[in-house]
């Protein structure tokens, strides 16, 4: 089914389908990760994470590799509710600047789309802390692809 096709959702309905999802991914689940708001016309949402001092390293602080993976999350989502459920977008490729530490407990992201193409998808995110400074920065290429559930 094409974008044209199916019906758009108000964004409240939209955000209420994601927060209440039976079908959510264990991986959403394993980052604490909670859609908080997003936009369909203007192609972002913004997500909130409670992270669990497991993903602490040796000094405390969280571990790269899990804040990666907190804003490849949210890009990838703001392709599926950007395209009304009817695509997803695997990363081709991913650059983060991390800028602060981040320590477990409550963090946020907020992604966009900076455009999205029926071969590519162009998207940027911030992860932000609990005090709402700044923590990283990625910008990653995706390729759309029709959305099919396993």
């Amino acid at each position: 089914m094409t974008d044209e096709a199916k019906p758009r959702v108000p964004d409240a309905e939209m955000l209420a389908r994601f927060q209440n999802s039976k079908k959510r991914p264990p991986c959403s689940d394993t980052l604490g990760m909670r859609l908080a708001a997003l936009s369909q016309d203007d192609k972002w949402v913004r997500m909130e994470f409670d992270v669990p001092v497991a993903f602490a390293n040796p000094t405390g602080a969280v571990q790269g590799g899990f804040i990666c993976a907190m804003l490849d999350e949210a890009m990838s989502t703001a392709v599926i509710i950007a395209s009304n459920v009817t695509m997803t977008a695997p990363t081709l490729e991913m650059k983060t600047s991390y800028l602060k530490r981040l320590m477990p407990g409550k963090a946020s992201v907020e992604a966009r789309i900076l455009r999205l193409g029926k071969s590519a998808a162009f998207m940027e995110a911030d992860c932000f802390d609990a005090s709402g400074d700044l923590v990283a920065r990625a910008s990653a290429t995706a390729i759309p692809m029709p959305f099919k559930r396993l």
